[in-house]
């Protein structure tokens, strides 16, 4: 009686692949919704930063070039940077302006403002002004002290 030892297999079997795949499924699913909780967290920061930025910008544009850069909040998702070379508080012909769409970026987050501030030439706020950012995550405040200090508030 010849015995004949049989080869040393040399892949995987079928089990083996179905249960990898069983495995990698069920982690893409948990990371999927763990990824679907987060998204509406990582824009509204996203629009707080960018809303942030801007101001420190604005304040600091009105140092540099020394008159009052305003900032009007026109509606839930549009605000407008205006670089006011008379100081009248007005958009004038020759007078550049910014304007700013949050919802380009951020889909679902709205803002609502308390006032319009100017920055002055020696980076003071004239208006104290609170800027509310909201969506589904919650909502963050931005608030504008008579200093041009930015704050944010959660």
């Amino acid at each position: 009686m010849v015995d004949r030892a049989q080869p040393a297999s040399k892949g995987f079997t079928l089990m083996e692949l179905m249960i990898v795949l069983g495995i990698m499924s069920i982690t893409l699913m948990l990371t999927n919704m763990w990824l679907s909780t987060q998204l509406p967290h990582w824009r509204l920061n996203g629009a707080v930063r960018q809303v942030v930025s801007d101001l420190v910008a604005a304040k600091m544009r009105a140092v540099v070039e020394r008159n009052r850069q305003r900032v009007f909040f026109q509606d839930n998702r549009h605000y407008v940077i205006l670089d006011d070379k008379n100081n009248n508080g007005k958009i004038d012909i020759g007078e550049s302006q910014e304007t700013r769409d949050i919802q380009a970026d951020y889909q679902d987050v709205t803002l609502t403002a308390s006032n319009n501030p100017s920055f002055l030439p020696r980076g003071t706020a004239s208006h104290l002004a609170s800027i509310t950012l909201t969506n589904t995550a919650g909502s963050k405040k931005i608030t504008l002290g008579i200093t041009g200090r930015v704050k944010v508030k959660s």
